[in-house]
C-alpha cells in the first residue's frame, strides 16, 4: 500500500511537470522581451539553468512589479515546488517501504 502511495506522488510530480513545460517557458520569453536585465542573468538556454530556477524558487520576478510576470511566474513556481515535493515523499515512501518490508 504504501508503495501505491509513492506512486500517486511520481503521478503528481508528472502533473507538475506538466504545468512546469507549459508556464516556465513562457515566463522566460517575457522575461527576455520586457525585462532584458533579467534575461541577461540567465544566459542562454535558461529553460533548466539553475541561476534561473533559484530565481524562479526565490520568488525573484516580485520585484519585478510587473503582473503580467507574476501571472506566468507563480504558476511556474508552484509547479517546480510540487515536482520537488513530490519526489520527495515518493522517495520518502519507497524508502519507508524498504526498511519495513
Amino acid at each position: 500500500m504504501i508503495l501505491f502511495f509513492a506512486l500517486c506522488f511520481i503521478g503528481v510530480a508528472i502533473a507538475g511537470a506538466s504545468a512546469f513545460v507549459i508556464f516556465w517557458p513562457l515566463t522566460l520569453v517575457h522575461v527576455r522581451d520586457r525585462h532584458a536585465g533579467t534575461a541577461a542573468d540567465f544566459g542562454a538556454g535558461a529553460f533548466l539553468n539553475p541561476a534561473a530556477l533559484r530565481w524562479l524558487l526565490a520568488g525573484g520576478y516580485r520585484s519585478a512589479g510587473d503582473r503580467s510576470l507574476s501571472g506566468l511566474a507563480t504558476p511556474a513556481r508552484i509547479a517546480l515546488l510540487t515536482i520537488i515535493a513530490s519526489l520527495a515523499m515518493a522517495g520518502l515512501l519507497w524508502l519507508a517501504a524498504e526498511t519495513l518490508a
